[in-house]
């Protein structure tokens, strides 16, 4: 039998050994080098992309070693490309004056591309909870036109093939803790940032928990507004317990600033009395955007040199 005709009956290894899956995706990827200006930014992406230090890092690493992993991208009908995943990778390179970046190509739908791009963000070290709200949200959405079992207003009574028990098995959380970030996405911006904040621990800003969050994304933008106010005349945040009394009179329609001061300037559990002092007697002291607690150590210190000189002069 001639050479040609073994190799006709024979199946290559790749076939042997691979899935009918495996094949369909080699056959519509491949890796390209893209100038960055025909890359656009997933629309509506939840995750942030920040110039703080570990962009910095990146950036130098690219610069050094080039990027190791292709970002992932698929080509648009009326031309380019849309960034899947690896946005944080496009911009190191921008930074680095990298003309071009690896990636690899995928025909992918829109629903496919939104699955594909939570998946892949949510494997970063630090993800906020606005990231997660949003992203969480996306991808029930994406699964619901997919055909796949979703109950998007997520009741409390978890049903069989629940999409938001499944997403939180996918991703670690519990089905409650999937119902909880996506509640987040309901809160004001102002208000989101400070449940942000509790985990980048930014200086001078207000940081809040994600109970109390969630029980406040049940008041209208308007009541929001109103506690956002307060909270920051009061320079606090709601504890979970306030937060809940600060619902129920929503809820009654019984809610307005009265009555989120009144719930705000109750004693918390464990509260140590403290001694307020409106911002607007001090801010002349103090140079725009001092953080509050530099403030408060500042003014320890001059009422501690204060009763020395008197001690001093009482001798």
């Amino acid at each position: 039998m001639a050479v040609n005709s073994v190799a006709g009956l024979l199946k290559s290894a790749d076939e042997l050994f691979s899935t009918q899956e495996e094949r369909d995706n080699a056959k519509r990827s491949y890796v390209i080098d893209l100038p960055a200006a025909e890359i656009s930014d997933f629309p509506d992406h939840p995750f942030k992309v920040r110039m703080d230090e570990s962009m910095v890092e990146l950036a130098d690493s690219v610069r050094r070693h080039g990027v190791l992993v292709p970002s992932l991208v698929r080509p648009m009908p009326n031309g380019g490309y849309q960034m899947v995943s690896g946005h944080r990778r496009k911009w190191a390179c921008e930074l680095a004056e990298i003309p071009t970046v690896p990636c690899i190509v995928r025909e992918l739908t829109d629903d496919e591309a939104i699955i594909v791009m939570v998946d892949s963000n949510l494997q970063r070290e630090q993800v906020l909870p606005s990231e997660k709200a949003f992203a969480y949200k996306m991808k029930l959405e994406a699964m619901k036109r997919q055909g796949q079992r979703t109950d998007l207003t997520l009741s409390p009574v978890a049903t069989k093939l629940d999409s938001a028990a499944a997403l939180g098995k996918q991703s670690g959380e519990s089905r409650d803790q999937v119902f909880r970030y996506i509640r987040l996405t309901n809160l004001i911006p102002e208000i989101l940032d400070m449940v942000d904040n509790s985990v980048l621990k930014e200086p001078g800003k207000l940081t809040m928990a994600l109970r109390p969050a969630v029980e406040l994304s049940y008041l209208s933008e308007q009541e929001q507004k109103t506690l956002l106010e307060t909270m920051t005349v009061e320079d606090c945040t709601p504890s979970h317990t306030q937060a809940i009394k600060i619902r129920k009179f929503s809820e009654e329609g019984k809610l307005n600033a009265e009555v989120i001061l009144s719930i705000m300037q109750e004693e918390k559990p464990n509260q140590v009395e403290q001694f307020k002092l409106p911002r607007s007697r001090i801010d002349k002291f103090f140079p725009a955007g001092t953080p509050a607690q530099k403030i408060e150590d500042t003014i320890v210190k001059a009422l501690e040199l204060y009763r020395r000189r008197q001690r001093e002069m009482e001798r």
